[in-house]
């Protein structure tokens, strides 16, 4: 359902759904809900004209509940802190952007992170209200990601992404202890190169509740799917480290980072898996050693197969 508002400082605006009765007017619902927190920001937004309805007509003091059944209207922002981390411009056409995304910035606005999201940023610095990404990488993952800047071909990008046509690489780091046993969950480099002689697949069924910081394996048919290769081992002999690439196949929530795990082979300065950590600040210094390397696709416009990679690196990757 598209907005009648235009994008604002890099943000849509919120759509509210009204219920059918219980209150006879559409501010009363609104008292009812946010009253509590700024009852006279809400008045002023009445009267300001800046709540409108499907049609972009203004709603006032009076309009009746039942008049709208969907509303939209601007968020109050909440004042952030800008992120120590800086977006790279990979690629740009009159249909796509391509971009290096850093570790700690969110993909798309939620939370705490608003106008600190590669989303926002990029909508305001390169004047792309029209900017949607095209899928997602966590806040603590960094590497390429593909934005729509065209509403016209939008959908012949999404379409890629819907029948799996786009082939994803990423890359991460393992700890390996020296010489130590497997029975206490850490291994040393030479149990890397015979578990990872070959690639392995790892294929599972995994669930998150949205209530809940964690994905799981679950008893049932496979979702998630997960291609694993070991690159290279290396690094001091009292901290080593191995280079893996992962080729996802498909794209649940915390996939790699749950298939790293659960392989024994947990990915370098992960708070969640295998063991969760007490919530802490970020620590820009330890950032989470996973990096979407690159993707590739036959670009439904021109018919090229092309490819993006990124220029990070993953600074506890061992020498090449």
């Amino acid at each position: 359902m598209k907005s009648p508002l235009p994008v604002r400082d890099g943000v849509n605006a919120t759509r509210l759904r009204l219920p059918e009765t219980g209150w006879d007017t559409a501010l009363d619902y609104m008292l009812h809900r946010w009253g509590h927190i700024d009852p006279e920001g809400i008045l002023e937004r009445f009267d300001g004209g800046e709540i409108v309805g499907m049609d972009g007509s203004p709603l006032h003091r009076g309009t009746p509940l039942d008049e709208h059944t969907f509303i939209w209207y601007y968020r109050t922002l909440p004042a952030e802190e800008r992120l120590p981390v800086e977006l790279s411009v990979l690629h740009r056409d009159e249909h796509v952007l391509v971009v290096d995304k850093p570790h700690f910035l969110p993909t798309t606005p939620g939370g705490t992170y608003i106008q600190e999201s590669a989303l926002v940023r990029l909508r305001n610095a390169l004047d792309l209200p029209d900017l949607i990404p095209m899928h997602r990488l966590d806040r603590m993952t960094a590497g390429v990601l593909l934005f729509s800047v065209n509403p016209e071909t939008r959908g012949k990008y999404q379409v890629l992404f819907e029948r799996r046509a786009v082939r994803k690489e990423y890359e991460c780091v393992s700890a390996l202890a020296p010489s130590a046993p497997v029975r206490s969950g850490a291994h040393d480099a030479g149990w890397a190169a015979e578990r990872f002689a070959a690639p392995v697949v790892v294929r599972n069924r995994m669930e998150k509740r949205r209530d809940y910081l964690l994905a799981s394996v679950v008893d049932g048919e496979p979702n998630a799917e997960t291609k694993v290769a070991l690159e290279r081992v290396g690094g001091p002999e009292e901290a080593p480290r191995a280079l893996f690439r992962l080729e996802p196949h498909t794209g649940k929530t915390h996939q790699l980072r749950v298939h790293m795990a659960g392989l024994g082979a947990g990915i370098v300065h992960d708070p969640f898996y295998p063991v969760l950590l007490d919530k802490a600040p970020d620590d820009h210094a330890k950032p989470l050693q996973l990096l979407a390397r690159g993707i590739r696709f036959r670009d439904p416009v021109s018919g090229e197969d092309v490819e993006f990679r990124s220029r990070l690196s993953l600074q506890e990757a061992p020498p090449a």
